[in-house]
């Protein structure tokens, strides 16, 4: 841990300029720059049968090229969606890249997805085409929407699928396909990733990525990550690289650094996540609080059985607390960087351990390169120690454009221009700052929710219950959780007919857990007589979170 680090913060804000190329292209900076070197390590892969591979840059490089020559093939031009289905493994990255080269727009999504929010998301997006792994094959069959026109299989290891007529199997597809592609020439400004938020009521909203937003996430990266990259610098993050945290908090930056990233194909564990770290010699990580409360509850003092080699590590999602932050500083041996930021606007603000103290419980202070403030309703700053929300401006102290911004929500214009007051981006998060400029959470301003380190929406599982037919209303609320920070809970009105009893709670969950992604399902369910509304007829969330808060408190005492 060593001494208290001298604080060069405003040094660092000060001095900090951005540089942002006219033309710029993620695929490019993360691989074809590096493929050229064929014994640079880009991603050792493991999954919980204990199969291993190595995939060079080189290696990552053409078989991205292939894939460019396939889709190419197949039709896929600049501006088409294509969904990508796949867990960690070597072929979402190849997948990610190899869109991005056609100048075409990747549209990552999760395997725990169900039939319903697979199919909300293709329909909305109008994709053109899916990369599929084999073990979500039955949902996406079934979400499958009519503009879908080509169905891409990508074997699981050991559970082979039957590809029927109208589909492709990953490997037949490439293995004709050239190894050689020119990158379509993309400005900076062009899109580049579509990634679907959680929506508060609602369907859920596509979050369309420039190519730029890989340069606005730079800064935060290499700070929380204690200046990233050095020589023999290792990532892992069990973060899913369908979202934006394993997406542009893991995978992008690691491949632009040119660094090797660690990829496993299984269930998170405290014991997985030693053993990855220890047998990798992983040097950096991302890793949720929900994570880290496991692996300190599992081993205390991992030191002692495993060689761990983490020199940088970054955490987000949920508060990490004080004593999480005091057990990484006397069990992992170093002092945890949380950060904040969300898919609109990722990585804004965090801390640093090398270059400024951190303090626990405070999200940090805004990184470099970004004009962060907390606001009024006006769009204000509002006086140290006032909370307000937490907004950060389209152009940084020097007036400069900052490139992490979203180019707006797909097909929604609406939703875009009320994300924003003026130049402020609002991020619907309340907090506070101190004279020092730390920010300290004080929770949301709408109904969204973490669990677990998702974000959760009520609108889409809401929407859900509200399909079964013995749901008569329902409200989605998050109930305090040691663990996972929260879970979700429904409290739910039944319909005439109906009487409360457990069967009809499981089935309501399975109902969920078949339909949306595993963890939006209710862990809990509450029958109630009637919803808390307002005098306009609207459900009042904000009176079953308080209620969730009160009785969370008395059962601490």
């Amino acid at each position: 841990m060593g001494a208290r680090p001298k604080d060069q913060y405003r040094a660092l804000h000060e001095g900090f300029r951005w540089q942002v190329p006219t033309q710029f292209n993620i695929s490019a900076a993360c691989a074809s720059r590096w493929g050229r070197d064929r014994d640079r390590t880009a991603i050792f892969y493991e999954d919980d049968s204990g199969a291993r591979s190595l995939t060079t840059y080189r290696q990552l490089d053409r078989t991205a090229n292939r894939l460019a020559n396939a889709l190419r093939a197949l039709g896929i031009r600049r501006g088409d969606r294509v969904a990508v289905v796949l867990p960690q493994r070597p072929e979402a990255a190849v997948a990610d890249l190899a869109i991005l080269r056609l100048g075409a727009i990747a549209m990552p999504l999760s395997i725990l997805f169900g039939p319903d929010a697979l199919a909300y998301r293709l329909d909305n997006s109008g994709a053109r085409a899916a990369i599929v792994d084999s073990l979500a094959i039955d949902n996406c069959r079934t979400a499958r929407s009519a503009a879908l026109e080509h169905f891409i299989v990508v074997q699981a290891p050991g559970s082979p699928a039957d590809i029927r007529h109208d589909e492709l199997e990953w490997n037949a597809l490439l293995a004709p396909a050239a190894d050689r592609f020119t990158t379509v020439m993309t400005l900076a400004e062009d899109p580049a990733f579509l990634v679907y938020t959680s929506g508060t009521t609602g369907p859920p909203k596509g979050a369309l990525m420039p190519h730029r937003a890989l340069i606005g996430n730079l800064p935060g990266f290499v700070a929380s990550q204690n200046w990233f990259p050095q020589p023999d610098d290792v990532f892992w993050s069990p973060a899913d690289w369908a979202w934006t945290g394993g997406l542009m908090d893991a995978l992008m930056p690691a491949l632009y650094f040119g660094r090797p990233i660690v990829a496993y194909r299984g269930r998170f564990g405290a014991e997985v996540a030693y053993d990855l770290m220890s047998r990798y010699r992983v040097t950096n990580s991302f890793l949720f609080p929900t994570a880290l409360k496991m692996m300190m509850r599992a081993d205390p003092e991992p030191r002692r059985r495993h060689q761990l080699a983490l020199r940088g590590l970054m955490s987000g999602g949920e508060s990490v607390g004080e004593a999480l932050f005091e057990w990484c500083q006397s069990g992992l041996g170093l002092t945890v960087n949380q950060m904040y930021g969300q898919t609109e606007v990722n990585y804004m603000v965090g801390n640093s351990a090398l270059r400024w103290p951190a303090t626990p419980g405070s999200i940090g202070r805004p990184y470099p390169g970004h004009r962060v403030a907390v606001i009024d309703d006006d769009g204000s700053p509002v006086p140290a120690g006032a909370i307000g929300e937490v907004a950060i401006n389209r152009r940084d102290r020097h007036g400069h454009p900052d490139p992490i911004f979203f180019l707006g929500y797909w097909q929604n214009p609406q939703a875009t221009a009320d994300k924003f007051t003026g130049d402020w981006c609002r991020t619907g998060d309340l907090a506070s700052a101190d004279a020092n400029g730390y920010l300290w959470y004080h929770g949301r301003s709408d109904d969204m929710f973490k669990a677990a380190g998702y974000r959760i929406g009520p609108g889409e599982i809401e929407n859900c219950l509200m399909r079964h037919p013995a749901v008569a209303n329902v409200a989605v609320v998050p109930k305090p959780d040691p663990e996972r920070g929260n879970v979700v809970k429904a409290y739910v009105v039944l319909a005439a007919g109906y009487a409360p009893a457990s069967a009809i709670a499981a089935e309501l969950q399975d109902h969920v857990r078949a339909r949306l992604a595993v963890y939006e399902y209710p862990k809990e369910i509450e029958f109630i007589d009637a919803l808390p509304m307002t005098t306009t007829g609207k459900v009042q969330r904000r009176v079953l979170r308080l209620q969730e808060e009160e009785r969370a408190r008395a059962a601490r005492g």
